[in-house]
């Protein structure tokens, strides 16, 4: 038996059972989401070194009717990538729960349940193969994203949530649209109606019509991954969004719009996708430079992460366009690595935050002699994040440099700038919050406890492996390949 529903669905079971919870129990939920996530990585332990059950070169395939009458099945299947970004949320979700979840004191049971409901909208979104199946899950991850931000963020946060809501669930409709215009456009030429990734695939479609489908797709993606200009509501949501959203939606909730854009775009429209490539490989080096270059700017801790968000994504938009293996490993591997970096990063932001309660690099100044331990969390994955050689961020940038190279030299030296601008705001970060004289406002605080410094001590050591030996992450976390997986598809039984 399959097991990818259960992997959908237990994080979603889970979290109502700690909202039930909750209230006659005060602390039972942070048991029970604790739990949940203990039962959900068993699973995908199981699931990542048991011999798979579906031939192919896919790991697992589940699938049963639905909607027959409109073709719609729920069907799910896993190869290396989504695997891999399964692997990302599970890690990430840890930290969340063990540090951030706890500072919540309202309401706990609705907040794991909402964090959980998330959850499972992000791992459905990288397990559907039934496009109209992949879009609930999309719309799914959204309205809990949204709650999270809307109820426990910080003081702008109705004016957040509402930019984030209507930015992501506007260009979901656009991907709507392209999915139905897909499916409408087999329909006419096999006479067979079907939500199928697979078999959509094998649809003969126009160079004109390929290029709107894939347009689509392409900007709801966009808006997720983000690209400039449709970023603007990732820093809003950053800043106001608790400890907890802010990781989810920087470690994971962005890579649903990279992974998007290698599964549908590239995958689903190449030839259309190559087309495009010239425009989004400019778009991805816009957004090295502007993310970098505003991070630069900001006193906002949390701002300086997110912008450093939209420099960082860039070059994973720049790795998938690029048209070769090379650019494409690369882009993974920069996902997996900066999510790590950036989780962490948004970890130590709110610590600060909850302590200090500012997110003002000036009034914060200082804390080396007050928190050594934090602040050389802070001081390591800040030097992860701006590429230091021997830790995952370099790796995959340095792929991503390489490719480009082979592609368009100028472009890879422009985007060669961006690490530079990465090391000017990255260090002055360090500086003003780690190093710098301490500020003679600083009330008494207390420094991470010996399990908080064991848990980014992981995510560190996740970081390194990633940095020095990523030849195991770039096989297994590589797609398969369409072509295998379509002729694979149909020897399956039709939905």
């Amino acid at each position: 038996m399959s097991p990818l529903p259960a992997l959908v669905m237990l994080p979603i079971l889970g979290g109502g059972v700690a909202w039930l919870a909750d209230r006659p129990r005060p602390g039972a939920a942070w048991r029970i989401a604790l739990l949940t996530l203990v039962l959900e990585t068993v699973l995908l332990l199981v699931t990542t070194f048991a011999h798979p059950t579906h031939a192919g070169p896919w790991r697992e395939h589940f699938s049963m009717p639905w909607i027959p009458a409109l073709g719609i099945a729920i069907r799910l299947d896993m190869d290396g990538l989504s695997l891999s970004l399964i692997w990302l949320s599970l890690i990430l979700c840890f930290p969340c729960v063990f540090l951030a979840t706890r500072q919540v004191t309202g309401n706990t049971g609705a907040f794991h349940f909402t964090m959980f409901a998330a959850l499972t909208g992000i791992i459905g979104t990288f397990l559907a193969t039934d496009l109209f199946v992949f879009f609930f899950f999309w719309e799914l991850m959204l309205v809990p994203m949204f709650v999270l931000i809307a109820a426990w963020g910080h003081e702008d946060r109705q004016r957040a949530a509402m930019k984030f809501f209507l930015f992501t669930q506007g260009s979901g409709l656009l991907m709507l649209l392209s999915i139905l215009g897909l499916v409408t456009a087999h329909y006419r030429a096999t006479g067979v109606l079907t939500f199928d990734y697979f078999t959509l695939a094998a649809t003969p479609l126009s160079p004109g019509l390929s290029m709107l489908l894939m347009m689509g797709f392409f900007i709801a993606f966009a808006v997720k991954l983000p690209v400039v200009p449709v970023h603007v509501w990732l820093p809003d949501a950053h800043t106001q969004a608790p400890t907890a959203a802010s990781v989810l939606l920087a470690g994971i909730l962005l890579k649903t719009g990279g992974y998007g854009m290698i599964r549908f775009n590239v995958m689903l429209f190449p030839d259309a996708a190559t087309r495009f490539a010239p425009v989004a490989m400019g778009l991805g080096v816009a957004g090295i430079l502007y993310g970098a270059w505003l991070s630069c700017a900001q006193d906002d801790v949390k701002r300086l992460i997110a912008y450093s968000s939209i420099s960082h994504l860039g070059f994973v938009l720049l790795g998938i366009f690029t048209g070769s293996r090379m650019g494409m490993l690369g882009a993974i591997v920069q996902m997996l690595a900066h999510g790590l970096s950036t989780g962490a990063l948004f970890l130590i932001a709110g610590s600060i935050q909850d302590r200090l309660h500012t997110r003002d690099m000036y009034r914060i100044g200082g804390l080396w002699g007050a928190m050594p331990r934090l602040s050389s969390m802070g001081l390591f994955f800040a030097v992860a994040s701006l590429g230091m050689p021997g830790l995952g961020n370099f790796a995959g940038e340095f792929l991503v440099l390489l490719a480009t190279w082979h592609v368009s030299p100028p472009i890879a030296v422009l985007a060669s700038t961006g690490l530079v601008l990465a090391a000017i705001y990255a260090l002055r970060m360090v500086n003003r919050i780690f190093l710098a004289p301490p500020q003679a406002s600083l009330p008494p605080v207390t420094d991470l406890a010996a399990g908080q410094v064991t848990i980014f001590g992981c995510i560190m050591a996740f970081l390194v492996v990633l940095g020095l030996y990523p030849q195991p992450f770039m096989t297994f976390a590589s797609p398969s390949p369409l072509s295998i997986a379509a002729a694979s598809s149909r020897g399956e039984a039709a939905p």
